[in-house]
């Protein structure tokens, strides 16, 4: 299982973002959320998914909001599930808040971290390190992205042509594409795919010992 926790940054300068982040994350989940995102305590927020690819989607709407501490972890979670996340247990979830403590010194405010593993040998399993790279060179694009770019990223996602999103926007293909590149709509999709892919890796560690490379 993937536990993703998030805590908000400067919640006493910006208020409470919470509900919003709650909200933007309940519009058109895709699957793989297995409990939905919850506030855990004070201004965090915790879900548990069972597909990389919800994670890598989840860290995306994160990011586009901006102001979010990012703790993702990898490992088991106690059985059976409860209803709410809030009482939802076990390796997984300490993982997470551990890598979100982790995420306060890491560039892109986002750390991954494997319950096999644990907070002391953080860094030294390799496809867990690999996950998070990728991870963090994916958030690094997407920060630079303008409103404009996420408008044209997110329709170019849904599989409109070019010719279709230009008479949407109003606008020449010609700048379409160009709006596409500024918003790095291919390298950010590349970037997504490869996360997913590399944290399907890191769940597989589980039966390795702490500190064990790839």
């Amino acid at each position: 299982m993937i536990v993703v926790t998030a805590d908000q940054k400067r919640s006493t300068r910006h208020g409470d973002r919470v509900p919003e982040a709650l909200r933007v994350l309940a519009t058109d989940p895709p699957p793989g959320i297995r409990l939905p995102f919850e506030r855990t305590v004070g201004d965090e927020i915790q879900g548990l998914l069972e597909s990389p690819a919800a994670a890598v989607w989840a860290v995306t709407r994160l990011v586009r909001l901006g102001g979010w501490r990012i703790g993702i972890g990898l490992g088991e979670v106690a059985d059976p599930l409860p209803e709410s996340t809030r009482a939802a247990t076990g390796p997984a979830f300490v993982a997470a808040r551990d890598a979100v403590t982790a995420s306060h010194s890491a560039p892109t405010d986002l750390r991954v971290l494997h319950a096999a593993v644990g907070a002391d040998g953080y860094g030294q399993d390799e496809p867990t390190r690999q996950a998070e790279s990728a991870l963090w060179l994916l958030t690094a694009v997407l920060r630079r992205r303008t409103a404009e770019g996420w408008e044209i990223a997110e329709m170019a996602e849904t599989g409109l042509s070019g010719r279709d999103m230009a008479a949407r926007l109003r606008i020449s293909p010609s700048a379409v594409s160009q709006r596409l590149a500024r918003a790095c709509a291919q390298e950010a999709q590349r970037g997504a795919e490869l996360a997913e892919s590399l944290l399907a890796v890191a769940l597989q560690t589980g039966d390795r010992p702490a500190g064990a490379g790839a």
